[in-house]
């Protein structure tokens, strides 16, 4: 492989990492406790693994700029999924077959060693791609070693064909890929192989027609299949959905279809697709599974092309970040998220109200405001009026029972102005437990029935949250400060 040149981009990303230090950490909007890049454009994790004992994320990242370039492979470790450190870059785009970017893959551990996967992506001057999946070595998960080339493009399909997630079923590996058919409509292709080098194709098993859908958008990226509870859950991101309702609001969507995929005839029968997350800023999300059994889900807190240039941060040289680590729950056919279980050792002090009247006049609670807090709010009735949640003066939540919606408003980035909504329905209001950050929200409604994920960009010195409800509603309050 080409080491002069590989040497040379990663001396080139440390010294815009080092001359932009002072800048991206002058922010005020750099988070507090989620992953973000050093400087530059982070977007879609990456090879997601707990790999001897540690949880490794790595990341699609641009260091050079704010925009979408060349990609490298960030590199983060955790031993417990909250505290989170940085290391040398894993890949460059420095090769013949990934000279535009080292794009999404994952990673898999065998007989002791990492393997990662990726889509090399490739553009001729006339911005025409190619795209190769490439598999990469290591012995340790710190040091990396590209193998080369193991997959090329295969008939039927253009060049968007990319992502790949690879995992182990019986005696086989298997390797789901995004795709786009030569009709332009959006695939889950799947492969096989005995040794991780050699890779059969087997064709799309999922794509085009979902309920009542004849074409389910025009590509799928970013493909993740596993199974939960004896069912097989297929995430993907399509994109080219035309908003519905309150569905499919933002440009691109991330959801999953439940089924079960019959390894031996390719078939793959499953229901209608549900969005994974109703908010403003989700996407790509990739799933592995630990130690502790857990399926454990990290998706990307950002959204291509969808008005990225006008996000404040990218004033102080860098844009986007990482969800919360989310454990996945099959319930009742439908995927539940909730916080892993760690993210409790970011609480500090904390208090809780009990039994609390909520009335049209808004109140505030002492210690239940700041800036980087997490909110617990429990009904202790059936609701029958509308509750609002206020926060710093920016966004609101806000329940309503006779409309059985449940929405998250904020305003917007672009303009200041502008208020912006998100919705899902909802028959009941049970909980509200909700993670503020900085410039972030992450919200997971009935046990992580459903979840709202956004940035916000509130006035720093607000700090203020208050609740009310448009009847009389009775409600518990517990809220923590949130240390990293």
């Amino acid at each position: 492989m080409m080491q002069g040149l590989d040497q040379q981009l990663r001396q080139q990303a440390y010294e815009e990492v080092n001359k932009y230090r002072e800048v991206v950490e002058a922010d005020p909007y750099r988070l507090a406790y989620h992953v973000m890049p050093p400087v530059g454009l982070l977007n879609d994790p990456n090879g997601f693994i707990q790999y001897k004992g540690d949880y490794h994320l790595f990341y699609q990242w641009n260091p050079f700029n704010t925009g979408h370039g060349a990609k490298f492979w960030g590199h983060y470790t955790s031993k417990d999924l909250v505290n989170w450190e940085h290391h040398d870059i894993a890949l460059t785009p420095s090769d013949w077959f990934d000279k535009n970017g080292c794009y999404s893959g994952s990673a898999i551990e065998h007989d002791g060693q990492m393997y990662l996967f990726y889509t090399g992506n490739v553009k001729d001057e006339n911005n025409n791609r190619e795209s190769y999946q490439v598999m990469v070595e290591s012995k340790d998960g710190f040091r990396f070693e590209k193998k080369g080339v193991v997959l090329h493009l295969p008939e039927d399909y253009t060049p968007h064909f990319r992502d790949p997630k690879v995992w182990k079923h019986g005696e086989y590996f298997y390797m789901v890929i995004g795709a786009q058919s030569l009709d332009e409509t959006g695939k889950a292709v799947l492969f096989r192989s005995k040794n991780l080098e050699n890779w059969e194709h087997l064709g799309a098993f999922a794509g085009a027609h979902i309920g009542s859908f004849e074409d389910f958008g025009y590509m799928w990226e970013c493909p993740d299949l596993f199974e939960l509870d004896g069912q097989d859950v297929l995430v993907f991101s399509p994109q080219g959905l035309e908003p519905s309702g309150t569905y499919y609001q933002n440009l691109y969507q991330a959801g999953y279809v439940i089924g079960k995929l019959d390894y031996e005839s390719i078939q793959y029968n499953h229901g209608e697709f549900v969005e994974l997350d109703r908010g403003f800023e989700f996407y790509a999300p990739q799933t592995t599974l630990d130690e502790k059994g857990r399926r454990i889900m990290i998706g990307w807190l950002g959204l291509p092309e969808e008005r990225e240039e006008d996000h404040p941060t990218i004033e102080h040289k860098w844009v986007h970040a990482m969800t919360l680590p989310r454990e996945l729950k099959l319930k009742n056919g439908k995927v539940y998220q909730l916080p892993v279980e760690e993210l409790k050792e970011l609480r500090s002090e904390g208090v809780k109200y009990e039994a609390v009247n909520l009335s049209s006049k808004a109140q505030a609670f002492e210690g239940v405001e700041g800036d980087a807090i997490e909110i617990n709010l429990e009904t202790l009735e059936t609701v029958t009026s509308t509750i609002t949640i206020h926060i710093r003066n920016h966004a609101n939540l806000v329940y309503n029972p006779t409309d059985k919606l449940f929405k998250l408003d904020r305003i917007s980035y672009v303009d200041g102005e502008t208020v912006e909504e998100r919705f899902c329905h909802l028959n009941q209001l049970k909980s509200v437990r909700m993670f503020l950050d900085t410039s972030s929200i992450e919200v997971f409604i009935n046990d992580g029935e459903e979840v709202f994920t956004a940035r916000i960009y509130p006035d720093v010195e607000e700090k203020g949250i208050s609740f009310a409800a448009s009847g009389t509603e009775n409600v518990s309050i517990e809220a923590w400060k949130l240390n990293n």
